[in-house]
């Protein structure tokens, strides 16, 4: 009954992502696997094989301090980090970069007036590091976080405020809103219609999606094909919503995670019952939910979070790396990017939960090379036949958990244009080309 209903969901998902995706170029894959970052801990030598696209929280408290009205003094921030030097050493090392402009830490009575406080920075932000600065730094800005505390008239006035000193600083910066929702506002996110009518102050629809199945206490989360999370199903309603109502924007999956402490929970408290998933599964279900978001039509996915300290409680160990040493995680984003950031993906050849997923990607400039991406949801290994008639195997390999050469698989060329491999929870992909 279940694998029935997430076929059938799966289905109504992609007819109802058919147009947008005739009409919508896909991503390559290395300008689409992202991570999120903060300030000066990241380490950009170190996540270079991982991602090339960053999204870093970005505390507009430490430009102005305590006081709102307080003129910025760009590219140093109040507390006197330099933001050029920092921005420009990930630009250096090759990434792009975007800033969630956060201010979750100013409640919104500080404000000496919004209005004119928030635009003032708009637009000292945006021409500072904006596409048009002297040295171009930043590529997208987001107005809030998860601006919670900010009720919805007040975060409109900000966001307004704010949008519009960044275009007059650099209409060539793009605007994202805050984590955004369908329906009323979140304690996490704000209602779209939270900048109704505001069309032209802004460019990406920004949402948040964890695949999480049970809320507090245990916050558990299962793997991102589990319909029980919702993961595909509010990810496409919301691109069915952009769709319809603003199919200019793009949409971006700024965070998405999984947990995974070597610590027990703690024995009282709040995250007395909190419940992680394993290493191997936060590797697994990391990699597989960016071949989901690829496949949805999202333009760009942000992992959360980049380094962790190993704590046992929700985004305590969301990390890649553990105290900057990496965990499985970092070797299967590694793998994924190194085999499918030259890729885009082109098609579904099969959504079935109880047998296999199989997902085909197109080469950037060589349009002979394919790669089909091959896992089972759940269960144990099975071999599964494909068609893949006429293209010819080149090689095959399973995802790996650690450093080194990703594990050889193989793929059986059958007759009648069928190719046999074993599917198992940890992707398989396979390099094809045209004869």
């Amino acid at each position: 009954m279940r694998a029935a209903f997430f076929v059938s969901l799966l289905i109504l998902l992609a007819g109802e992502g058919s147009r947008a995706e005739d009409a919508r170029p896909r991503p390559l894959m290395k300008d689409f696997i992202g991570l999120n970052v903060h300030t000066v801990k990241f380490k950009p030598e170190l996540y270079a094989p991982v991602t090339r696209v960053l999204r870093n929280y970005h505390p507009i408290k430490w430009d102005f301090g305590d006081d709102t009205s307080a003129g910025t003094t760009f590219p140093f921030a109040a507390n006197r980090v330099n933001w050029a030097q920092l921005y420009g050493s990930w630009k250096t090392a090759g990434y792009r970069t975007h800033a969630s402009l956060i201010f979750g830490d100013i409640a919104p009575g500080v404000w000496k007036n919004v209005e004119r406080d928030a635009g003032a920075y708009g637009l000292a932000f945006a021409k500072a590091f904006g596409p048009s600065a002297k040295e171009p730094l930043l590529e997208a800005v987001e107005i809030g976080n998860e601006p919670g505390k900010y009720d919805d008239a007040t975060y409109r006035k900000l966001f307004e405020a704010m949008a519009r000193g960044v275009r007059a600083g650099d209409p060539r910066l793009r605007i994202a809103t805050c984590a955004a929702n369908l329906g009323p506002s979140g304690r996490y996110s704000k209602s779209v219609d939270c900048v109704a009518g505001l069309d032209a102050l802004w460019d990406i629809v920004n949402i948040h999606c964890y695949a999480e199945t049970e809320p507090w206490p245990t916050w558990r989360r299962s793997f991102p094909e589990d319909p029980a999370t919702k993961f595909v199903e509010n990810v496409g309603h919301v691109l069915k919503w952009r769709d319809e109502h603003a199919p200019t924007k793009e949409v971006w999956v700024t965070e998405f995670g999984y947990d995974a402490s070597t610590k027990p929970p703690p024995a009282t408290g709040d995250f007395a019952k909190w419940q992680g998933s394993t290493e191997q599964q936060q590797a697994m279900w990391s990699v597989r939910s960016f071949l989901l978001l690829a496949r949805l039509g999202v333009d760009r996915a942000h992992l959360y979070f980049f380094n962790d300290s190993d704590e046992p409680h929700v985004h305590g160990s969301s990390g890649i790396t553990r105290n900057f040493e990496p965990k499985p995680a970092f070797h299967a984003l590694a793998w994924l990017q190194r085999s499918l950031g030259e890729y885009r993906f082109a098609r579904v050849d099969r959504e079935d939960a109880d047998e296999c997923y199989a997902y085909e990607f197109t080469h950037a400039s060589q349009s002979a090379k394919r790669a089909w991406a091959v896992w089972r949801p759940s269960g144990a290994p099975r071999v599964v036949r494909l068609f893949n008639d006429p293209l010819r195997v080149v090689r095959a390999e399973r995802m790996p958990l650690v450093a080194g050469d990703a594990e050889q698989v193989e793929v059986r060329q059958e007759i009648e244009g069928y190719m046999a491999v074993e599917a198992s929870e940890r992707p398989v992909i396979i390099w094809l080309e045209k004869p």
